[in-house]
């Protein structure tokens, strides 16, 4: 078993910035066998992927409607993996999830994925 967990959710104002973290623990032979991604889904909407990172970092994808604002990267020494997130606008406001595939490089399809966290509440005012 896999077990993800997320931090770094809170209330910020339009234009600020946050940075999520996701800590990976459990049954992890080797950190590099995954792909991760995160996840956001807002009130009444679908889960969408934001963005994902291959297992060696290099492989990174990301929405239309974050790309230029959220970074994302991975510490695999220290089985972290993170979101930064700028220039934040409203329609940011969601719960983010972070999930693991067992891939090399993400996919950004939840079907795939094979582990989630609890998600962090992530809310932009205006």
């Amino acid at each position: 078993q896999v077990q993800l967990v997320e931090s770094g959710g809170g209330l910020v104002q339009a234009g600020g910035s946050l940075r999520l973290s996701c800590v990976i623990s459990g049954r992890v032979f080797s950190l590099s066998d995954f792909s991760v991604a995160w996840f956001r889904q807002a009130p009444g909407k679908d889960r969408d992927i934001v963005a994902g990172v291959g297992w060696s970092g290099g492989e990174t994808i990301y929405s239309n409607s974050v790309k230029g604002r959220f970074t994302i990267s991975r510490d695999n020494a220290k089985n972290m993996v993170y979101l930064q997130m700028n220039s934040l606008d409203p329609q940011d406001t969601a719960v983010y999830y972070c999930a693991s595939e067992q891939t090399t490089t993400p996919t950004g399809l939840s079907d795939v994925m094979s582990y989630w966290g609890q998600g962090t509440q992530v809310t932009v005012s205006a």
